[in-house]
Parts: C-alpha cells; sequence; structure tokens
C-alpha cells in the first residue's frame, strides 16, 4: 500500500482520484493555510453531497490516509493537534437548510453551512435555533463536533440536547444517520440515538458529519437585556444567587470581568472581610449599591424573552432586584455573544457549578498572579478566559495545575482550548479524565484503524 508514495506520481495519482470524486476545481494539493492546530495536510478535498464524502473516506481507507474534516475553519486550531493530517475534508460545498417539517419544529441543516446563514434563512419564517455560538463564522457541522454553546444554553441546553440525529460517514466510509425514529421511513434502520450524542463534541474522531437534525423554536416576541456592573467575582456570585431565586426564568445570564484594574470610587480605609470576601465599605461589598462603572469594571448581563408585556414586567422586577447602575435595553452588550480571547492567545474553559463559580476566577487569577479577563454563563458556571500569547509553557502549565486543584473539590474542569504550538504541545489540554477508559473504547469501535481526526479526540485518542 505505501508503494504508491514511492512513485514520483504518487500525489499526483490520489489528487486525481479525488477530483474524480469531487469535481475539477475541489480537489487540490494542502497550502500552508490547510495546517490543523500545527499539522500540515497533504491533500484537500471539497465534495458536494454526503456519497461523496463516503467516497473520500473510502478511498482514504484504501490507501491509510487519515481524515480531517474542516467547517469554515473557525476551530480548527482549538483541542489537540493531530498526529496526522493527509486529506482535510472540507465541508463548505455540504450547505443549506433541507428539510423543513410540516410542524417547523425540526430541520435538517447542511454541515458546511454557517450557523448565522441558518439563523437568517428560519428567521424568515419566525423560527430559531436555541443556539447562539460565539465564533462569527462557524458552521452547523463544526458547532456539533467541537459541542460549541452560547449564551441561549443555559435554558435549552448544549448542542447535544436539541440533536434529534445527524447524517455521518464512519470510518469505513459508510453513510449512515442517527437518532430518527422513521423520518424519512428509510434512515429509521441507521437510527442510533446513542451515537448522535457521542459525535456532539467528539472533534469529528468518531465520524464526519455531513447534516444535522435540529430542534427549532419560535423566535420570541420581545428580547430584553438587563444590565449592571459588577467588581469582583464574588459580587457576581452574589448577583446570580439572587437572580435566580426570583424565579423570573431569565434566558441566560451572563457576565463579562476584563482583565484591567478597576477604577473605584474612593473609599473610605477598609477594615475586616476576608479573602474573597470584601468588608462592608469596600465597593463590592453591596450587590445594591450604586457606583459608577469605570476602566476595568465587569458587567453582568441579563436576557428575558417573551410576550412585550411579560417581558416589560420582568424587567422592571428585575432592574429592581439588581439596583446599582442597572439599565435595560433591546440590543444585547457590546461583548455578548463573543469570547474573551483572540485568536493568538491561550483560551481556557472552565466549567463548574455556578455556585462555585467565583471561587473558581479567584482561583485562576491567584495562579495566574494578574487579573485574567473572564466571560461567559455565569448562569452555567461555564466561561472562557485568556492569558497572554507570551506567557511561557511553564508557567501555563503551573497556572493549570493551580486551577485544577481547586476545581477538583468543586466537581469543576479547566480545559486548554486553543494555544501556541510551545504551549499546546508542553501542557496537559485536558487535565484528569475520568472517563478515558470509555472514550478508547468508543474510538476502538468507531475507529479502530485511528483514520479520522487521529490525536483529536479527549485524552489525545
Amino acid at each position: 500500500m505505501g508503494e504508491i508514495f514511492a512513485r514520483p506520481d504518487g500525489d499526483e495519482q490520489i489528487r486525481r482520484r479525488l477530483a474524480a470524486i469531487c469535481g475539477d476545481g475541489f480537489a487540490r494539493r494542502a497550502g500552508a493555510a490547510d495546517e490543523v492546530a500545527g499539522t500540515l495536510a497533504r491533500w484537500v478535498a471539497a465534495p458536494a453531497v454526503p456519497g461523496a464524502v463516503a467516497e473520500v473516506v473510502r478511498l482514504a481507507g484504501e490507501y491509510d490516509l487519515s481524515v480531517v474534516a474542516r467547517g469554515a475553519g473557525t476551530k480548527l486550531d482549538w483541542g489537540a493537534t493531530p498526529s496526522r493530517v493527509d486529506i482535510v475534508l472540507d465541508t463548505g460545498r455540504l450547505a443549506g437548510v433541507w428539510r423543513h417539517p410540516t410542524d417547523d419544529s425540526l430541520v435538517e441543516i447542511g454541515a458546511g453551512t454557517p450557523v448565522r446563514a441558518a439563523e437568517t434563512i428560519l428567521a424568515r419564517v419566525g423560527r430559531r435555533l436555541p443556539l447562539d455560538v460565539p465564533s462569527a463564522g462557524a458552521t452547523v457541522g463544526g458547532m456539533v463536533a467541537a459541542g460549541e454553546g452560547g449564551p441561549l444554553q443555559r435554558l435549552p441546553g448544549p448542542p447535544g440536547e436539541h440533536l434529534v440525529g445527524v447524517g455521518y460517514v464512519d470510518a469505513a466510509g459508510t453513510l449512515g444517520h442517527t437518532g430518527l425514529t422513521g423520518e424519512p421511513p428509510a434512515l429509521a434502520e441507521r437510527a442510533d440515538p446513542e451515537l448522535t450524542r457521542l459525535l456532539c463534541g467528539s472533534q469529528g474522531a468518531l465520524g464526519v458529519l455531513v447534516s444535522a437534525f435540529l430542534r427549532v423554536q419560535p423566535i420570541p416576541e420581545r428580547r430584553a437585556w438587563v444590565t449592571r456592573s459588577v467588581w469582583t467575582p464574588l459580587e457576581m456570585h452574589d448577583l446570580v444567587r439572587q437572580i435566580l431565586a426570583t424565579g423570573l426564568a431569565p434566558t441566560a445570564i451572563e457576565v463579562d470581568l476584563p482583565a484591567g484594574e478597576p477604577t473605584r470610587p474612593t473609599v473610605a480605609r477598609r477594615t475586616g472581610g476576608s479573602r474573597g470576601h470584601p468588608p462592608p465599605d469596600h465597593p463590592a461589598g453591596s450587590a445594591r449599591r450604586a457606583r459608577p462603572a469605570g476602566r476595568g469594571s465587569g458587567s453582568l448581563a441579563v436576557l428575558l424573552e417573551g410576550g412585550a408585556a411579560d417581558v416589560s414586567g420582568r424587567v422592571s422586577k428585575l432592574s429592581q432586584l439588581l439596583g446599582g447602575d442597572v439599565r435595560a435595553d433591546d440590543n444585547a452588550p457590546t461583548w455578548w455573544r463573543r469570547y474573551p480571547f483572540h485568536p493568538d492567545e491561550i483560551a481556557l474553559r472552565i466549567e463548574v457549578p455556578a455556585g462555585d463559580l467565583h471561587a473558581a476566577i479567584y482561583a485562576l487569577r491567584d495562579a495566574a498572579g494578574v487579573p485574567v479577563p473572564v466571560r461567559g454563563s455565569a448562569g452555567l458556571g461555564v466561561v472562557h478566559a485568556a492569558l497572554p500569547a507570551t506567557t511561557p509553557p511553564e508557567q501555563v502549565a503551573a497556572i493549570l495545575t493551580g486551577v485544577r486543584a481547586v476545581l477538583s473539590a468543586r466537581a469543576g474542569r479547566c480545559l486548554v482550548v486553543a494555544a501556541p504550538a510551545p504551549v499546546r504541545s508542553a501542557v496537559d489540554l485536558w487535565g484528569e479524565v475520568p472517563e478515558l477508559p470509555l472514550l478508547r473504547r468508543l474510538k476502538q469501535r468507531y475507529d479502530p484503524a485511528r483514520r479520522l481526526a487521529p490525536g483529536r479526540y479527549p485524552g489525545g485518542l
């Protein structure tokens, strides 16, 4: 099998076969822009239909090549570096809203469809996806493969909760569907609800996604954001606890804590208090005290949705509860649905029960030795943070050790989402993975030859 690469025309022969599958102009040798988390690819293939995806994967099996699926590439540098990338399978031509059921509660969307394009199409018929991923150019397939969620996931849940099924190609090059119960009837025989959940967040290591069957919702009559400044993680914690106790049913509760030192109003000399709990006269000591927003102050934003009159009443009640410099707006804050990190920075993801989120943020700041920008779902305990790209790998490793030690006692975890190559290769991206034995069995079951995105699965499988 390896003899083909010893011949000068070996690579060209594979390219021609890929072109025969995908069409002229849709198969080529890879360039520098086609690398995946630092690993260079050899070919790029862009099939137009699910059947062609299956043919590409079967060809890869014939020549013992690896396949890494790519949508818009917004998260291609997330996670571990793949051990090898022979074929980048570009899903961009697998685009469009393919199926509209009669009750408008379910759609099939091609994996290469940009999420925001799908949102625009559905909005024309008064529907929306219950997902609002922060990656501006993310495709539906990339969203599912990465398990990426956004502010809306607090009530409906993460992407896996809305997947009724997916179209996918397995490592043997067989086209299948999961999770369907007979619509269309020909797909019912391939239904595998468990695999639907497994493919979500699998980084393409268990199957190549070609479409997703997603539940949709009516667009609410009104959306309103109630926002106020916060100064410390503890103040955020106290406010979130009050909000959740009100029964006002917020759709999302998001926080933005910049890294800059806040400019606080002058106060009397502080006395008393303890670590993480400011004394009574500290500007963060009262969740209801009015304070002007200054450089470095954070924001807490609450999204309320529903009928116009109902939302107006809930906005009024929540504004009275929050006090301070609270304000209401029908437009989201500028930082809403955005990550706090830039492409060249070290991106972290913290997941912890919402009641312990403030402790996790303090632990991160203590380990880093400086304030660290944090943004995400305060109502869920899922946030992202950014470390400077220049942070040495050994310092990143020490920060992760300190944060994970705090989170381990709180049923939480800290993941490295993305990082420059020297950091990615030197640190443990996942930390302790209790389910690692299960993940090994799943990889062996669905991809025994390690053909699909090798090394990208959690645990580096």
